[in-house]
């Protein structure tokens, strides 16, 4: 699916698409257009996207095939302040310091996380009365969103989707390249012991299975409030955003605050 696709499914919504300048890149968004005042914003950050076009071989655009954050974003439940973020280069492959180790090895690197919090930054700086957030993460957008949490004050919920929440245990799982250049979330998940988290994982989805996120919450303090949530019959791609709806409102996420 190509950045026109993406920014068609923006358009149907009536969605607003735009592009921030936020610290080293250029990053693709979309926002619901609120007309009131919302104290929590909801950002859903995108998954890896294109990294490889083969094996050992690195994509020239990291663009997804199929913006499945964007998906579950459009289907947020009742009328608060929802956004979306890409991640470096995708949609727009061409632009400022996109070079394929942002897509692969340093898909999570230093300045990868500070980019994305500075459109965190500008994202809740245009949504009028926004004071905290709630990140939500597909795939690898789940492995940003928890180095994002860990990071900054304003946080009052993460939740991720088939997210690869432990890099080195990830690695080791299926005898991959190391990440050498990123950052992996783990390493500093106690961070996050005070920070309400849900956590699902496809029951089939044999890219990150639970023991990823079950090796995440472990780093936690024992009473962290961390739920994780395995679906019967759900993979990796298939069919997170059919299944959205039912499950953005299950219990575990309603009973966050400012969720709907």
């Amino acid at each position: 699916m190509a950045r026109t696709s993406a920014n068609a499914l923006v358009q149907r919504a009536g969605w607003q698409w735009a592009a921030i300048a936020a610290d080293r890149f250029d990053l693709a968004s979309a926002r619901r257009p609120i007309t009131t005042r919302s104290a929590v914003l909801t950002v859903y950050i995108e998954g890896d996207g294109f990294a490889y076009a083969r094996p050992g071989r690195r994509s020239m655009d990291p663009t997804p095939t199929d913006p499945v954050a964007l998906r579950l974003a459009l289907q947020h439940p009742g009328n608060g302040a929802v956004a979306w973020l890409a991640r470096p280069c995708q949609y727009a492959p061409r632009t400022r310091n996109c070079r394929s180790d942002y897509w692969t090895v340093a898909r999570y690197a230093p300045e990868v996380i500070d980019s994305a919090g500075a459109a965190l930054d500008r994202l809740k700086r245009d949504t009028a009365g926004a004071s905290r957030l709630i990140l939500v993460g597909y795939s690898g957008g789940g492995a940003l969103a928890a180095l994002l949490a860990e990071r900054r004050d304003d946080v009052a919920a993460l939740v991720t989707v088939a997210a690869n929440l432990d890099l080195a245990a990830w690695v080791r799982a299926h005898d991959l390249t190391p990440l050498s250049a990123s950052v992996d979330p783990a390493t500093e998940a106690a961070r996050l012991s005070r920070t309400p988290q849900v956590h699902f994982v496809g029951a089939d989805d044999r890219v990150v299975d639970a023991r990823i996120a079950r090796a995440f919450v472990a780093r936690m303090a024992p009473d962290a409030p961390a739920s994780i949530t395995v679906l019967p019959a759900q993979d990796h791609g298939c069919c997170w955003a059919r299944r959205w709806p039912l499950l953005a409102s299950r219990p575990e996420l309603t009973r966050i605050e400012g969720w709907r």
